[in-house]
């Protein structure tokens, strides 16, 4: 039994010399530093000074990217008898003599889309009802507003279009339909047959903020080109636009000098916190050049919600 009773207080005595280590080591364990602003600030500026971070337009234009589609419309293909014959052509060029002949305005040709292109995702093999190849009239762009894949674009870019086909920000095509169309307002909603998953609507801010001089991206496709981001200020608000045929008579505009050029209608003008403030209608052309010259339009956001109103969203 002593045997016993000797071992049992050895066991205690380790166990206590245990206890008494563990307690030391823990008790002279450093406190934790609290962190104070002034620790945050030199984090803050030792990243700044040491990481390459990207710009403010450069983040904007992220911001909506994954949201910007290309939109293009198909007219029916041409017929051969509605197409002058050279010997016709001849003809009519001995019958009217130059000076009579009305002049013409030229515009640079956009260029063409590949063979590929045009069938891309058709069903026809891009031809028509008639077996003629279907030509893609307009290129613009376009901006999903919503989570279902709805995306408003500019009228004039789908307006009497055979056949409208959106490409998307991973390269899906889907043909797509007009929902609602506003052309006092160059407006249009378009809904798609399918969509990416996980596809990011893009948020909407508001051209109530904006003043001349505010920084402002533009991202579209300009001569089917892009996503293609420019930047530039607000030019200037509450601004009037008439087309050169007459057929558009817009106000209440955004101008704006970021760089636009045929292919970026439709297309969002973004704030520098990456929201939409408005949509891209038109560039003026004194001369009908065809491509920019400094001042560009944007149909504000606030115009485009009360056309369109909640039924789409």
């Amino acid at each position: 039994m002593k045997r016993v009773s000797i071992y049992g207080w050895v066991s205690a005595a380790v166990a206590l010399v245990l206890a008494a280590v563990v307690g030391s080591a823990w008790l002279l364990q450093p406190s934790p530093r609290v962190l104070k602003q002034s620790d945050i600030d030199a984090a803050v500026l030792h990243t700044l000074e040491t990481r390459r971070l990207p710009s403010r337009t450069a983040r904007a234009a992220e911001a909506v990217r994954e949201s910007v589609v290309e939109v293009r419309s198909y007219a029916p293909a041409e017929k051969a008898a509605d197409k002058p014959t050279e010997a016709a052509s001849a003809r009519n060029a001995k019958r009217d003599p130059p000076a009579t002949r009305p002049k013409t305005k030229s515009h640079p040709p956009s260029p063409p889309p590949s063979r590929d292109e045009l069938a891309k995702g058709d069903p026809s093999g891009g031809k028509d009802e008639s077996g003629g190849k279907r030509k893609v009239r307009n290129i613009g762009s376009g901006v999903v507003v919503t989570e279902s894949g709805v995306i408003l674009t500019s009228y004039h870019v789908v307006a009497d279009a055979l056949r409208l086909e959106v490409i998307f920000h991973d390269g899906h095509t889907a043909e797509a339909s007009v929902v609602q169309a506003f052309p006092e307002k160059d407006l249009a909603v378009i809904r798609p047959s399918s969509i990416p998953d996980d596809l990011p609507p893009a948020t909407l801010g508001s051209s109530r903020n904006l003043a001349p001089g505010t920084e402002v991206v533009a991202v579209g496709f300009p001569f089917g080109i892009g996503p293609s981001v420019s930047a530039g200020v607000v030019s200037g608000l509450d601004r009037r636009f008439v087309s050169p045929d007459g057929k558009r008579d817009l106000d209440k505009l955004i101008q704006f000098d970021a760089a636009a050029n045929p292919g970026n209608s439709g297309g969002p003008l973004v704030n520098l916190d990456g929201e939409v403030v408005g949509i891209v209608t038109a560039i003026l052309n004194p001369n009908q050049s065809g491509t920019f010259l400094g001042i560009g339009f944007a149909v504000t956001i606030e115009s485009a919600g009360i056309a369109i109103g909640s039924s789409p969203f």
